[in-house]
């Protein structure tokens, strides 16, 4: 069934796909450029994803986190910003901010709505002919299992990477027998104020597998129920070695929240509460004779058995009902190709990303853009303030202001970490840069007390950024 609207690209909406805080702000900003936006969601209400981590408490400030468009467009209906100086839970930023926003934007939200595909009408990826002069066409299916086909002037798809987190392997697939344990592994930082869930992991051993600010968070949430729960011990498994970059950048980092999530995971470490094992890549996930679980690792090292296993190895992009797009994307990191460069960690390991806008986003396929963390494929550290300044230079090159789509301007805070290229796979840490990396020396080696097999080897493990 198509939509009611008509046929002519200058009166159709700008689709968004996602009512996330980087989809809202995009339909903030085509509302104050005339544009029309129809934001599709495929969750019951704003932020949905966000509100899956709603536990989990953001290292960036409300004064970080709320686009300019959106508090012009929330301050008639009397909405006040929180202190800007605080830092809100996923949840608080959900319903304080996202879902008000949504409310303001009505019926230019629609819930239940689930992207299933996106092409050109009558054109499907192989036709040329008058490509660029057919509206987009972007398939729904509803909540009630109908499906709608939707006209649109343009697409911005803002739908993020929260429902494909990545697997246990270091080859990007699933670990053998990571499917069959599917009970005891978890991709998510656990709620461990939960009853149920901290029932779950107190008094257990849990392997946590990941090297990032998810892991940190989950490693010292688990630290804090050991202080209570005798027994509860997180076993840290890294695909590298150890150094003074593997907590982050600590009291360097220009967004203090951040820097403090990797002191309070060293200091789980330091405390007895978790064992770190490094360059260990997991090939295997199988039954104990007890049902616990035993991961073996591609160099035949076998740890201990646990209870649970959390996997924090990152999210990727959903590119599966964009088929019929023609986009240039990174081979490696699944990001538009102008902007890969600025922000690979094989080659940047500081934080720092180049301003970039439209250009930076845009695609063969034109009136088409891949924004917020979509737009950054499988690299991480994206921060809300660079996917606002993204849709902000995308509404405008859509309403034909050129010149303020060009004119992007966007300082981030650094971590204080820096590294160099090739560091990030490197299992014993002893790697070179091969161009020095982009910002300093390779950070040095640190000891704090590394397992790196079950027979209990301490190292002082390498380098990692």
């Amino acid at each position: 069934m198509s939509a009611p609207l008509a046929n002519a690209p200058a009166t159709l909406p700008t689709v968004v796909i996602g009512a996330g805080p980087v989809g809202l702000a995009a339909a903030a900003h085509l509302t104050e450029r005339g544009i029309e936006p129809l934001v599709l969601e495929a969750g019951p209400a704003a932020g949905s994803a966000v509100r899956e981590w709603g536990h989990v408490r953001l290292f960036s400030t409300w004064s970080e986190l709320v686009d300019p468009a959106a508090e012009k467009l929330l301050a008639p209906t009397g909405w006040t910003a929180p202190d800007g100086a605080a830092y809100p839970s996923g949840a608080d930023w959900a319903e304080r901010y996202l879902q008000p926003l949504a409310d303001v934007l009505g019926d230019k939200v629609r819930y239940g709505a689930t992207v299933t595909g996106v092409s050109r009408l009558g054109r499907d990826r192989l036709v040329d002919a008058d490509r660029g002069q057919q509206p987009f066409t972007v398939r729904v299916t509803l909540a009630d299992g109908s499906e709608q086909r939707i006209l649109a002037r343009a697409v911005i798809d803002a739908s993020g990477t929260w429902s494909t987190p990545g697997p246990i392997g270091a080859d990007g697939l699933p670990a053998l027998g990571e499917h069959a344990a599917s009970e005891r592994v978890s991709y998510r930082i656990p709620d461990l104020k939960d009853p149920a869930v901290r029932a779950r992991y107190a008094g257990r051993r849990t392997a946590v597998i990941g090297s990032g600010a998810s892991a940190f968070t989950a490693l010292a949430a688990l630290a804090d129920v050991a202080t209570e729960e005798p027994g509860t011990h997180a076993a840290w498994i890294l695909r590298r070695g150890i150094s003074g970059a593997t907590f982050g950048g600590g009291t360097a980092d220009q967004l203090p929240a951040r820097g403090a999530l990797g002191l309070a995971a060293k200091a789980a470490v330091d405390q007895g509460h978790a064992d770190a094992v490094t360059g260990f890549r997991t090939e295997t996930i199988e039954p104990a004779e007890d049902g616990r679980l035993v991961l073996t690792g591609e160099d035949g090292r076998r740890l201990d058995p646990v209870d649970e296993v959390i996997v924090l190895t990152g999210l990727r992009p959903d590119l599966s009902f964009l088929s019929e797009m023609r986009l240039r994307l990174d081979e490696r990191l699944q990001a538009p190709v102008e902007l890969a460069p600025l922000i690979d960690p094989n080659q940047h390991s500081c934080g720092t990303v180049y301003p970039h806008g439209h250009r930076e986003l845009s695609h063969p396929e034109t009136g088409f853009y891949l924004v917020g963390m979509k737009s950054y494929g499988r690299a991480p550290t994206f921060l809300a303030m660079t996917g606002y300044e993204q849709v902000r230079s995308v509404a405008a090159a859509i309403a034909g202001d050129t010149e303020s789509a060009d004119r992007v301007e966007l300082t981030l805070p650094e971590t204080g970490v820096c590294g160099g290229a090739g560091l990030f796979d490197d299992p014993a840490g002893t790697k070179q840069s091969d161009g020095g990396g982009c910002c300093a020396p390779e950070p040095a080696l640190v000891s704090i007390g590394v397992t790196t097999a079950a027979e209990g080897e301490q190292t002082s493990g390498g380098c990692c950024s």
